[in-house]
């Protein structure tokens, strides 16, 4: 992804405040309360470069395999593959489902109106794709009729989510949405139960906290999940919090 890409995305995002104080302006019309946290919040949390970093493959090299990859149907009925885009060392890995008709046209994560409302949730916490986020998906290609992937498709994929955490190395994953947050943690468990609480991921010998919450487009949905999703975002800051006290 380009520099002018990821200062492209920074344009379109909106004062953090509109999501708690005024809900989605398209969707929502009662008026919701915004907790007094919220204008306190930092502009946009920091995150060093590694200039000595040791990976031995790129996000490229990943986005060139997953476009060439045919293991599973999806592979036929897309349009574009949608690999992720944002931060090379994000604090935070944002990871869906997968990609819907508007991020399967423009191959790129969470551009229609729930990445619009995820972009706005990530700021409220100081969190940008264009500074220290990075957006991804389970899977890398659109299902059909954005049905849930299945667990073969899901499979398919893993591989390149592993890799793709691998090279990133966020610090902490949150997991948007029950599809994604069963796949990622192995379980079927379902998302109000796994919600409000870190668990754990390992890949390899690195553990990563994990944090899950509601998909966007559930909340844009259904209004009385802002008010649980925004307490999963307080639970986020809060670590990342505890987590650059120690750096």
């Amino acid at each position: 992804m380009t520099l002018e890409d990821k200062t492209a995305i920074a344009g379109f995002l909106d004062l953090a405040a509109d999501y708690v104080r005024d809900g989605y302006r398209d969707v929502n019309k009662k008026e919701a309360e915004a907790p007094d946290e919220l204008y306190s919040l930092p502009l946009v949390y920091q995150i060093d470069e590694d200039e000595d970093s040791e990976d031995e493959e790129s996000f490229e090299a990943i986005a060139a395999d997953i476009s060439a990859c045919r293991s599973c149907g999806l592979a036929e009925t897309r349009t574009n593959v949608v690999p992720g885009e944002g931060a090379e060392r994000p604090l935070v890995m944002v990871i869906g489902e997968g990609p819907g008709a508007d991020e399967d046209r423009a191959g790129r994560p969470f551009v229609g109106r729930a990445g619009q409302l995820l972009d706005k949730m990530l700021e409220s916490i100081g969190l940008s794709r264009s500074k220290n986020c990075f957006i991804g998906n389970m899977v890398k290609c659109r299902p059909p009729g954005n049905r849930d992937p299945g667990s073969e498709e899901i499979a398919a994929c893993f591989s390149f989510l592993e890799r793709q955490i691998t090279l990133l190395r966020p610090m902490i994953i949150l997991c948007a949405g029950r599809v994604a947050a069963q796949a990622l943690l192995k379980t079927n468990t379902g998302i109000n139960a796994l919600r409000g609480e870190f668990r754990e991921l390992i890949i390899g010998e690195t553990r990563i906290p994990v944090l899950c919450t509601f998909h966007p487009s559930a909340i844009l949905r259904e209004e009385s999940l802002k008010r649980p999703a925004w307490e999963d975002l307080k639970l986020l800051k809060l670590r990342l919090e505890e987590l650059g006290m120690r750096n």
